[in-house]
Parts: C-alpha cells; sequence; structure tokens
C-alpha cells in the first residue's frame, strides 16, 4: 500500500537535480503566498502551518535533500513573518524563540521521514519489478525444452530486472542483452570461474559486474544503474540459479527422448528381424523342399509334378524378392535418399504392367479396370509408383476370397489424377484406418496372413515422395472391404 500511496509522479523523476532544487523554491514561495493571504484574512502571525505543508510536499515530491532547503528557507521567511506580516526583522518574545526552534526541527524530520518513505516506495517498487521478473522468467523456463532458447531468455530477465545489462556464458556460447556485451576482464572473470573446480554456485564481482557460476558448470552475469540492492541481488541470484535448473531440466529432457527413441528403434529392429526371419524362413523352406525333391526324384516324378515343384519354386522365390525389395525400400525411405523423377508418364502403362505381374498370383480372382481418358498422364516417377500400386495390388489380392473381384479405377480430381484398388476382403475396423499406413501395423485381420507390415508405409513414402498422397477408406457399398486410394499431381495441358 504504501508504495501505490506515495509512489512519486512520473514528471518528478525525470527533473534534474538543479530543476528540484529549483522546483522547492517555488513551493516555498507559494508557501509565502499561502501565509500573507491567511495573515490578510486572520490578522494571526501564527502561520508555521502554511510553510510546514510546503515543506512535507517538497520533500514527498522532490526528496529530502530539496525538502531540508526549503525547511531552511521557510524557516528564515516564517522569522520574518513572526513580527507584524511584513518581511521586517522581527522583535517577538522570549517564548517565540522556542516556537521558532520547534518548527524547523519538526520540518526537518517529517522532511527526512517522507523522504525516506518515498525512497522505501522506490525500493519497494524495484524489488516488486524484480520479483514480476523472476515470476514470468519461471513460467517461460517451465514452458520450454530448448536448451538455447533459455540461456538467451535468461539474460533477457536478468537485463531487466538489474535494470541494466547482463549475459550468460555457457562454454563459447556468449548470450548477451540490454546493450553492448560486458567487457573482456569481465569474461575472463567468468571463464576463469567456470573453471574452478567447485560447483556450488556462488558470486564474484568483476569490473562492476556481478559474475555467478551456476549449477550447470555457466556463469551468468548483471550490472545495473543504480546498482541493485541487497534485496534485488539476491532476486537475481534467485532468478539465474533457476536458469541454470531449467538449462538442466531440458538436457534431461532431450536426453530422455533419445533415450526413447533409441528404444523405439530397437523395438522396431526387434520386431523387423522378427517378422521378417518368420516371412522369410516359410518361402525358403518351400523352395527347398521342391528344389531337394527335384534333385532326388526328378526322374520318378510326371511332368504335372514337375511343374508344379517349379512353379512352387518360382513363387515363392518372388515372393522372397518382395520382401527384400520391400526392405530395400524402406532403407531408401529412412535413409532419406528416395530420389523420384518426376515427369509425365502414361498412367495406364503402369497399371497394365503392374496388372500383367500378379495374373498368375491372381488366381481365380478377377481384377476389373477401369481407367478414365481424362485421367491418362500423371506426374510422378512411374517406377516408384508401380512399387506403390503393386503393394496396393499385392494386399487386394491377399484378403480378398477365392472367386471375388479386385476393382482398379482411375479418375480425375481437382489438379489430381485418383487410382482406386477396392478388395472384397474382410475389411479393417473404422477406428484402424488411420493407422494402416504405419510401419509394422497389422490388423487383427491381417496377422492370420503372412506379411511384414511394410508394404502400405512403403505406400506412404514414396507417394509423400513424388508429391502426391495414400489413403484408405471402407467400402461405401453393399460389399465389405478396402478401397485404397493413390494420388498423383495431374499434368495440365
Amino acid at each position: 500500500m504504501a508504495e501505490t500511496g506515495l509512489r512519486q509522479p512520473a514528471w518528478a523523476g525525470r527533473l534534474n537535480t538543479p530543476s528540484r532544487y529549483a522546483m522547492a523554491l517555488c513551493v516555498v514561495a507559494g508557501s509565502t503566498l499561502l501565509a500573507q493571504a491567511l495573515f490578510m484574512l486572520t490578522g494571526s502571525n501564527r502561520l508555521g502551518g502554511a510553510f510546514l505543508v510546503g515543506v512535507l510536499f517538497t520533500s514527498y515530491l522532490l526528496g529530502s535533500g530539496p525538502g531540508y532547503m526549503a525547511a531552511a528557507v521557510s524557516f528564515v521567511i516564517y522569522n520574518l513573518y513572526a513580527g507584524n506580516g511584513r518581511l521586517i526583522a522581527p522583535s517577538y518574545r522570549p517564548e517565540d524563540i522556542l516556537v521558532l526552534l520547534t518548527f524547523p526541527t519538526v520540518a526537518l524530520l517529517m522532511g527526512n521521514l517522507t523522504g525516506r518513505v518515498r525512497d522505501e516506495a522506490k525500493r519497494a517498487h524495484a524489488r516488486a519489478l524484480t520479483t514480476a521478473v523472476l515470476f514470468e522468467a519461471t513460467r517461460e523456463f517451465s514452458a520450454s525444452d530448448d536448451a538455447a532458447l533459455i540461456r538467451t531468455r535468461l539474460a533477457d530477465h536478468l537485463a531487466a530486472a538489474a535494470r541494466g545489462r547482463a549475459f550468460v556464458l555457457d562454454g563459447e556460447d556468449l548470450g548477451c542483452a540490454g546493450g553492448a556485451p560486458p567487457p573482456a576482464a569481465v569474461l575472463s572473470a567468468a571463464r576463469a570461474l567456470a573453471q574452478e573446480t567447485r560447483t556450488d554456485p556462488r558470486t564474484i564481482e568483476a569490473d562492476g559486474w556481478r559474475v555467478r557460476l551456476l549449477a550447470d558448470g555457466t556463469t551468468a552475469g548483471w550490472c545495473g544503474e543504480p546498482a541493485p540492492s541487497a534485496d534485488e541481488e539476491n532476486l537475481l541470484q534467485i532468478l539465474a540459479d533457476a536458469g541454470a535448473a531449467a538449462k538442466t531440466r531440458a538436457a534431461l529432457a532431450v536426453a530422455k527422448a533419445d533415450a526413447e527413441a533409441r528404444a523405439r528403434t530397437e523395438d522396431l529392429r526387434n520386431a523387423l528381424l522378427s517378422s521378417i526371419s518368420h516371412d522369410l524362413r516359410t518361402p525358403l523352406a518351400a523352395v527347398l523342399a521342391s528344389a531337394t525333391a527335384l534333385q532326388e526324384f526328378d526322374d520318378k516324378f510326371d511332368a504335372k509334378t514337375r511343374q508344379d515343384l517349379t512353379t512352387t519354386i518360382q513363387e515363392e522365390t518372388e515372393r522372397l524378392n518382395a520382401f527384400v525389395t520391400n526392405l530395400l525400400n524402406m532403407s531408401r525411405l529412412e535413409g532419406g535418399v528416395l530420389d523420384p523423377a518426376n515427369s509425365a508418364f502414361d498412367l495406364a502403362e503402369v497399371v497394365d504392367r503392374t496388372k500383367r505381374r500378379f495374373e498368375r498370383l491372381r488366381g481365380k480372382r478377377k481384377i476389373a479396370c477401369d481407367l478414365d481418358e481424362e485421367a491418362a498422364i500423371a506426374l510422378g516417377d512411374p517406377v516408384l509408383f508401380e512399387v506403390a500400386l503393386a503393394n496396393v495390388l499385392e494386399n487386394a489380392i491377399r484378403y480378398s476370397p477365392d472367386g471375388g473381384t479386385i476393382s482398379l479405377r482411375s479418375y480425375p480430381e481437382d489438379d489430381r489424377i485418383v487410382v482406386e484398388v477396392a478388395d472384397e476382403g474382410p475389411g479393417v475396423p473404422e477406428a484402424e484406418l488411420p493407422s494402416l499406413f504405419d510401419k509394422f501395423y497389422r490388423g487383427a485381420a491381417a496377422k492370420r496372413t503372412p506379411g511384414t507390415g511394410l508394404g502400405l508405409s512403403i505406400v506412404r513414402g514414396v507417394m509423400q515422395g513424388m508429391g502426391g498422397h495414400a489413403s484408405a477408406a471402407l467400402r461405401s457399398d453393399a460389399k465389405h472391404g478396402l478401397v485404397m486410394s493413390l494420388a498423383l499431381p495431374a499434368v495440365r495441358m
């Protein structure tokens, strides 16, 4: 409350020293005019109250020094008025001497008291400012995990709290705020302090700056004009320590994130090895069994049996090749070496070539194509688009029942060409649709079918690499199944 009630007006704080003393004389002149008016109205020469109010007013607005001067001048003028109200040498009784001596004493005491209260209000305001900066800084530090940002903001907050300049030195990284960088002597003292074996926070004086060693090994320094008070100095040290604690927390958060990332990578690697070891073992066993049978009993097999065995070898080898191709594509995507050759290509040609690859593998399933002539030329990499389409078609064939139909169609949509592949499989719950393109993700229905869970993640990666996108949705007609959509930019004719 004292801070609010006795705060110095802004205009008074901008006055220089000569102006403040000149203003004090003006106040005394006003007190004299008031005393003259009271004398004319009352006829009494007991006018000390008018001068006392002026002294108090001067001390409150202008400080203790102008208040003392106003008390002295008021004393002289009041002595003259102690006569008969005119500025002449006074003649009064001895008891008036006691009154005249009491008045300057009270005036000086009241002026000193008022000045002290005003100065204390200024110090309280400065402490409140420093405390507000401390609270704001701790709130900002708690919301950030960026050590570099915390270092920069710590320097800004220290400069604001000290009402001057500040720096934070972290190794060779220097952050400054509030003006020019600190002198070389201050930085040398900060580096020497940081190299000491002691790790407990402590503060030293260096060329007018306060330099503090923080708990994380960094140093912070500040200087202000006027110099911070003892209370402000304590708050500044608390602020510096809070910044160091925030930097330590940020470093721990980064280390935790790195550890979690390494753990996830290890989990993915284990999942990949587990999946690949299982999915490669089945085709390898089939190839080995068929090749061994042909080698040992070839002359005892009829032509149809030999044909079945060689077909098995071919199909399982193609499965192995598809697995290895997907692994290589995923490595390229994760390594950031995917370099699509974006050019115009004939969509129908790529679709037809991909479809022919699955003529034997589709079994009794049908692949029905409906390609729009207005969606004939797309912009992208035909080889990578064939990889994406092949993975989608392979999934559709794998999950569609014998005798089912896989619908493949294309159509223009705004400035894109969309290729849709709809199967008649069991589909997936709608909640699983956003996860279908995640690496190693396999729905409940897919877990009963061999696979690595890499195909659709590769589809999404290569489509994004070409400036397109892939999406999945449930069929909107009466049939069960999924609709996988591949969209590429259209070539503007």
